[in-house]
Formats: C-alpha cells, sequence, structure tokens
C-alpha cells in the first residue's frame, strides 16, 4: 500500500470508490432514484478532476497493486456548523469497504493530519451520519470529540449527521 497526493487521472477511481461507499454505506433497504440521482450527479470524475487542481484542497489516495482502494480529502480552513470551532475540514474520507481492517483508514488519517499540521492549523473538523457506528467509533478511537451535529442535506430532505473535532495544538 502506498499513499501519494492524487493527480488528474485519479479522478474516476475516486468518483467510483465514492459511488460505492456512499451507496453502500447510506442505503441499506434499496437504491431510489433520488439517491441514484443525487450520487450520479455527486460523484462525477469532473467534478474530483477539479477538486484535484484546486490547490486548496488536499487529496491522498492509497494505493495498492491494483489501483485506488481509499482516499481522504482536507479542504481548507472553515467554520464547521457547530458555533465557536473552526479548521480544517475532513471533505471526504472513504476506504472501500473490503480493505478495511487493514490500517488503510489509519494512515490516511495521520497523513491527512500531518497535513493540517504543518499548514499550522489548530483544529481539524468533519461530519458523519449519525448512525454510521463503524466511523463513529474510528474517529472517537483516533482522538475526536462529538462536538454537535448538522443536518446533511439532499435536495429538501435532511438527515441527522454527527460532527467530530480533533484539537491539533
Amino acid at each position: 500500500m502506498t499513499l501519494r497526493v492524487a493527480n488528474r487521472s485519479d479522478a474516476s477511481s475516486i468518483a467510483a470508490i465514492s459511488i460505492e461507499v456512499w451507496v453502500g454505506t447510506y442505503l441499506k433497504h434499496g437504491v431510489s432514484g433520488f439517491f441514484a440521482d443525487y450520487a450520479l450527479a455527486e460523484f462525477t470524475p469532473s467534478r474530483f478532476a477539479d477538486l484535484i487542481n484546486d490547490p486548496e484542497e488536499f487529496i491522498l489516495v492509497s494505493e495498492n497493486a491494483q489501483g485506488i482502494d481509499g482516499f481522504i480529502r482536507v479542504s481548507p480552513l472553515c467554520n464547521a456548523p457547530v458555533a465557536g470551532w473552526s479548521g480544517m475540514e475532513i471533505s471526504t474520507f472513504y476506504v472501500q469497504p473490503r480493505h478495511h481492517g487493514r490500517g488503510i483508514g489509519t494512515r490516511l488519517l495521520a497523513a491527512a493530519l500531518a497535513h493540517c499540521r504543518k499548514q499550522r492549523a489548530d483544529t481539524v473538523w468533519l461530519t458523519t451520519n449519525a448512525e454510521n457506528d463503524p466511523a463513529i467509533a474510528f474517529y472517537l478511537a483516533n482522538g475526536f470529540e462529538h462536538i454537535g451535529e448538522t443536518q446533511f442535506r439532499i435536495a429538501d430532505q435532511g438527515y441527522l449527521n454527527n460532527v467530530y473535532a480533533l484539537r491539533l495544538t
């Protein structure tokens, strides 16, 4: 397993992993057109190519002999959806489920946090679905604290997300 900064040629692989992980994690009982339309519009190679080309974004991929098996995206300093909190945001953090338990997530997170420290961020924050128990356990085990809640919105629908933060100083 190798960690490296994403390049433009990774955009389609990152889009495919995003669809796989998002659908597999959040659509437990079937895929409706509402959610399929969201995933197919949101997780596109062109969108990821734009993010990769954005100098403000930091995207790190985990690559094995066959291809990319996970990635983490850190966005620049911004306000968290909880009053009084700001910092760099872990915007996206996906590892293919069949690769869970191999240390990929731990290594990606450590590298992302090192990047945040290098950027002199005091805090890093993220959101995750309030029902995503494996992700929540992972973040808590890695020192994040639950700081509040927000709604993830798709059209006029809201879904409860927890907000977690880690102080880097």
